[in-house]
């Protein structure tokens, strides 16, 4: 019996899925953050190193797909690849972004378009011709709207402006400084500055969101739809680039962005504007799709 290994590697959380060559599962492992621009190469071999040594140890991999972001830029594909080689995998490796496996995860046929949005937010498109495109996924200075980091920002930020009087009153002002164990701005400072507030912080207030949403937060509700029509945008942006006919298409909707905020979904799917299009919640880990994508290397 031969084995092959998925990975899912995220900004916030690394998960890997060890299959069997009938593609069911045998064991699950989970790791830490292991992206390259917010940990480091060291970081993330660690995390890789940790996964196969947990997953590998009574079974010979025979494949590996990993789907993490950023990897579409050769300069980072060919780090991930040199960290996989030092970790003993030369051959039978497959090197793609995360959103990849997310369609893979979704759509069986891996034709259709996915959303996700965890900690930074990507679109990406397949066809039946093997055509892809991509819309966002640059990072959180150059893009990332609508993903767990943007709605975090956008948090901060009201909640400061409504204290200050800069801004409307919002239920984000009371929540942030309950986050945070602080009374006022002044006390918010040192841990967004001086102790160097990471992005996964920043993005684990996305499900503020929600909580201000559900209590009638105007600028919550606000923020949502701004959220839905940015996600939104994307999709419809890849879906110019690809061809998907005219017969009804999966849209994934992937990430912990539409755990944390579920509203998320009716208001991305209000704004898609796409006919044929059937947005669905990805109801199993994106790992599945790496998965798919590495018993593909035994044949």
């Amino acid at each position: 019996m031969r084995y092959v290994l998925g990975i899912d590697a995220g900004g916030t959380k690394t998960v890997g899925l060890l299959a069997d060559e009938q593609g069911r599962v045998v064991a699950e492992a989970r790791g830490g953050g292991a992206n390259l621009q917010t940990q480091g190469e060291l970081e993330v071999e660690k995390v890789f190193d940790g996964l196969i040594e947990t997953l590998g140890h009574d079974h010979t991999i025979s494949a590996l797909c990993l789907g993490i972001a950023g990897v579409d830029r050769p300069h980072d594909e060919a780090v991930i690849r040199g960290i996989l080689r030092r970790l003993g995998y030369r051959d039978g490796v497959r090197v793609v972004n995360d959103a990849t496996i997310a369609l893979a995860a979704g759509a069986p046929e891996r034709v259709g378009i996915v959303v996700l949005a965890g900690t930074g937010s990507i679109a990406f498109g397949a066809d039946r011709t093997g055509r892809t495109a991509r819309s966002g996924g640059y990072g959180f200075l150059l893009a990332d709207e609508g993903s767990g980091y943007w709605l975090g920002h956008q948090i901060l930020r009201a909640a400061v402006r409504s204290a200050d009087g800069r801004g409307p009153n919002t239920l984000f002002e009371s929540l942030v400084f309950e986050s945070f164990g602080v009374g006022s701005v002044p006390d918010l400072i040192p841990h967004v500055y001086e102790k160097g507030l990471p992005k996964h912080r920043i993005a684990a207030l996305a499900p503020l969101v929600e909580e201000a949403r559900v209590r009638g937060d105007a600028l919550a509700m606000e923020l949502v739809d701004r959220a839905g029509r940015e996600l939104a945008l994307a999709a419809r942006a890849v879906h110019r680039q690809i061809d998907l006919g005219h017969a009804p298409f999966p849209v994934v909707l992937a990430g912990g962005v539409f755990k944390a905020c579920p509203t998320l979904h009716g208001t991305l799917s209000s704004h898609l504007e796409l006919p044929g299009a059937e947005p669905t919640l990805l109801a199993t880990e994106p790992a599945s799709g790496a998965v798919a994508l590495a018993l593909d290397l035994l044949k």
